[in-house]
């Protein structure tokens, strides 16, 4: 396959490219716990997997994981759902039991450096611009969105803001944060950074206060009775993975493909 990783490609083979379809993909999200089993890179990684094989279907170049991402502290009923009592200040899924604290910015330096980025790729000669977001905090999507409209009204660059998961829609189960989605795509990717030894035996419940590891329901305000995960990172396998990340490629390229066609 034709290289498409920005970062690895000589100026010649950029312009090439740009010539050919003036699109690239800005792949990003933060440093962030994910349980003792998983990278603290998932979400960009997993992001960046996805913009690549997206870029190698519809053209186009992707530029290296922006490593950057927001979250803010979690309100009293997500708190309660999650376990804790709920007068707790807890920033994203920073626990306190946590053996290290995530990379988190503030939300307002998160919006000054990826404009900067977006303006950059614009003045370069990019019309549209793709962010494959791999991140779920929900000020973390509204500076997204937010810039992402704003450029495109701007012009003469359109700017899409995509979720790297194709499961979103109010009729499908959502995204859990550590569970066996995010490990089971992890393991297709780079099994090598996927430690599920560092997990107890599978006949202990994990709790999402112990582990920092929550699944989707809970998230949704639906968590188990005894505030414990049941989208179990212990049961994930490459195979899933695959799968699962193969959704989301095509989830991505059908975006993409109609905005290209103009749609």
């Amino acid at each position: 396959m034709r290289e498409v990783r920005y970062e690895l490609m000589r100026p010649g083979e950029i312009l090439a490219e740009m010539a050919a379809c003036p699109l690239v993909y800005v792949p990003l999200g933060p440093l962030e716990w994910h349980g003792p089993h998983l990278p603290l890179g998932t979400d960009p990684l997993i992001a960046y997997a996805v913009a690549t094989r997206a870029a190698q279907r519809t053209g186009g170049v992707v530029l290296p994981p922006f490593f950057w991402g927001s979250e803010r502290e979690r309100s009293r009923r997500q708190l309660e759902d999650i376990g804790f009592h709920g007068d707790e200040w807890i920033i994203g899924m920073d626990f306190p039991a946590n053996a290290l604290k995530s990379l988190y910015c503030r939300e307002e330096y998160l919006a000054l450096l990826l404009r900067e980025l977006l303006e950059l790729l614009v003045r370069q000669g990019y019309r549209l611009i793709v962010i494959v977001n791999g991140h779920g905090g929900r000020n973390h999507m509204a500076v997204l969105d937010r810039l992402a409209a704003e450029l495109t009204a701007q012009g003469p660059a359109r700017v899409l803001n995509i979720l790297a998961w194709a499961r979103q829609g109010a009729d499908k189960p959502g995204i859990g944060h550590g569970c066996s989605d995010e490990t089971s795509v992890m393991m297709a990717l780079w099994p090598e950074s996927v430690d599920l030894a560092a997990l107890p035996p599978l006949s202990e419940p994990l709790g999402n206060v112990d582990w920092g590891i929550v699944d989707s329901l809970t998230f949704r305000g639906l968590p188990a009775p005894d505030f414990t995960v049941r989208d179990d990172p212990r049961a994930s396998t490459r195979q899933q993975g695959e799968a699962d990340l193969h959704e989301s490629v095509e989830f991505v390229v059908q975006r993409v493909q109609q905005a290209l066609s103009g749609e």
